[in-house]
This record gives structure tokens, C-alpha cells and sequence, in this order.
């Protein structure tokens, strides 16, 4: 088992930072506002949801498995969400093999925000920090974002930081709604990250006040 060490991620709209028990009180605010757009997405509602939501991230950190973050508005210091990387692969390299990574691949999600931050530069630029350090530090073969095949909205998101689809997995997890959910699956592989990333920069520039 591979824990990898905690790490915090900072741009001009947002920091990533490790994710502790110390963050539910905040994160219990963040998600008590409008929950109007969660719908496709999970987010605990209340302080003991958020407690268990937090516990199992942990839990999944120490596996090996999770890095998770809460998400923290750069102006105003404020707890705003939580994002994480998950589904941590380490693959069974040959000894001196060159592909041999620290990280063989990674998925980026399990991402929310508080209604006041959803329209904002935050989500762009903390995915932007997640897929540089995977590629850029870790050096990645793989990285992979997922959600409800039903989430447009997130769809449209992914889409437009470079991910390319590669299908829908049927009826493999339950919803955030309690039914049976369709997942849309998307990735950005090593060789694609350069442009990748630099049309995500074009695009944060754009964005900037």
C-alpha cells in the first residue's frame, strides 16, 4: 500500500488544502446555502452527514486510495467545498521499467461547491492545480473524470477543460438521488496534457477579473 503524502494547492481564486475533522463546521455552512444544483451530486446536509462524509474520505486516504481536500476561497479564506483525488492506481511495473510513476493514474472528483461559488473561476482553477500536479509532478499516465450521465451541466464542464469521453458505464453505482445511476466517463491521457493545459490557461485568462 502506497499512502501518498498530504499536499496543498494554491492558484489566484483557490487553495486546496488536506482535508481534516476540523473542516466540517465549514463545510457544513458552505453546503447549507441553495442546494438547488446538487442534484446529480452528492453533498452531506448537516453536521453528522458531513462528519461521516469527512471520516470516509479519511478512511479511503490512509487506504492508499484518496487525497482528499476542502476547497478555500483565496480572497476570503473561506471553506467553499471539498474535491479529491480518488481511485489511486500504482501499477505492478517490472523492476527499472522507464514507465514505472509515482502515481500510474488518477481520478479527479467527488468535487462540490457552495451555490455562491458555483459561478465563479474556482471549479476551473482547481481542476486546472489537480491535473497539473497529476501530470506535472506525479507524471500520470492516466487521468479520469467521471459523473451522472445525467449531469449536463457537469458534463459540459468536463468537456470543456479537454477530457475526451470515452463511453457510459451502465447502471454501475448508486445515484446521489437513490436510483441507479449511468456514469459518463472521461479522461485526459499523458500525451494530450500539453494542449490541454495550455487551452486551459487561455481559458483562466479569460476568466480573470
Amino acid at each position: 500500500m502506497t499512502v501518498l503524502a498530504p499536499i496543498t494547492l494554491a492558484g489566484k481564486h483557490v487553495k486546496l488544502v488536506p482535508l481534516t475533522p476540523h473542516h466540517v463546521p465549514a463545510l457544513v455552512a458552505a453546503a447549507a446555502g441553495d442546494r438547488s444544483s446538487y442534484a446529480w451530486t452528492f453533498v452531506p446536509d448537516g453536521s453528522e452527514a458531513m462528519a461521516l462524509y469527512v471520516r470516509e474520505a479519511l478512511a479511503l486516504r490512509d487506504s492508499g486510495l484518496a487525497l482528499p481536500f476542502a476547497t478555500i476561497d483565496a480572497a476570503t479564506a473561506t471553506v467553499i467545498g471539498s474535491t479529491r483525488y480518488g481511485n489511486i492506481e500504482h501499477w505492478p511495473w517490472p523492476e527499472g521499467n522507464p514507465n514505472h510513476r509515482h502515481v500510474d493514474a488518477v481520478e479527479i472528483g467527488w468535487t462540490w461547491l457552495s451555490a455562491a461559488a458555483q459561478r465563479s473561476p474556482v471549479n476551473t482553477e482547481a481542476k486546472y492545480l489537480m491535473m497539473a500536479h497529476a501530470f506535472d509532478t506525479w507524471a500520470v499516465h492516466r487521468l479520469v473524470l467521471q459523473t451522472d450521465e445525467r449531469n449536463d451541466r457537469s458534463r459540459r464542464a468536463i468537456e470543456r477543460i479537454g477530457a475526451r469521453p470515452e463511453g457510459i458505464l451502465r447502471a454501475n453505482r448508486a445515484s446521489s438521488i437513490g436510483d441507479v445511476r449511468n456514469t459518463a466517463v472521461y479522461s485526459v491521457v499523458a500525451s494530450e496534457w500539453p494542449l490541454v493545459k495550455a487551452a486551459i490557461e487561455a481559458r483562466m485568462s479569460e476568466l480573470r477579473p
